[in-house]
């Protein structure tokens, strides 16, 4: 893709593109798509609060809290990320670069909603609670996996579609770049329905695969606009 640098204003004109991309919104956009993916260690941080007797346990409930921070993340950069394409999407249809604007701030909601039950488990297990206690905290734990399949299974999904379709017609980014992005939408949308009738597990791998297209398509945006930015 043929590059042209405007001296006056740092802008990448980019081929076939319809609006001009200044480097720092590259960069930007660029880093805080990387960022949203800090979060996927919190496979493994969250696994001593998914066991039955984690109440009663010895658990070290730092890993917990440390997911909780990641996940916390990811929620503020896809709202940073939304808001800094703005700048740039609202040229193509501003109706369209809002809506991502507030999907993403959706997205955030359920993911603080989410952590907020962990925190609330967690402070059930610091605090010492006896037996009585278990299904409180059980039900904390499923409450986390259930607004995690929305905020982090359907949501991304209308993300994607929202973002996909913008960037396609404004060539941003290569038309076969963002196709992945509203083709990879479905199959996650398949996923979360899955999940929420009981076909799959969410920690299926039925379900990791239905996320893999959508994961491609963020990773490789934000790569794509970080190397765009030098």
């Amino acid at each position: 893709m043929n590059l042209k640098l405007s001296n006056s204003n740092d802008l990448i004109s980019l081929k076939n593109s319809k609006i001009p991309l200044s480097r720092k919104t590259a960069f930007g956009a660029g880093l805080f798509y990387i960022l949203t993916f800090v979060s996927i260690p919190t496979l493994f941080l969250y696994s001593p609060i998914h066991n039955p007797d984690y109440l009663l346990s010895k658990a070290n409930n730092n890993n917990v809290v440390i997911g909780v921070i990641l996940e916390l993340t990811v929620a503020l950069c896809g709202i940073i990320s939304s808001i800094i394409l703005h700048s740039v999407l609202k040229k193509q249809n501003q109706t369209l670069s809002i809506g991502l604007i507030a999907s993403r701030i959706v997205e955030a909601g359920t993911i603080f909603v989410g952590v907020s039950f962990l925190l609330a488990a967690v402070s059930l297990h610091q605090n010492g609670a006896t037996t009585s206690y278990i299904p409180i905290t059980k039900t904390l734990v499923i409450l986390y996996d259930r607004i995690f399949s929305i905020g982090q299974g359907f949501m991304p999904a209308i993300n994607d579609i929202l973002l996909g379709i913008l960037l396609y017609k404004s060539r941003l980014v290569p038309r076969s770049l963002a196709l992945i992005g509203i083709i990879g939408a479905f199959p996650l949308f398949l996923g979360f329905f899955a999940i929420i009738f009981g076909i799959i597990e969410r920690t299926s791998p039925f379900a990791a695969l239905s996320a893999l297209m959508v994961a491609v398509f963020e990773f490789s945006l934000g790569i794509y606009f970080l190397i765009k930015s030098i």
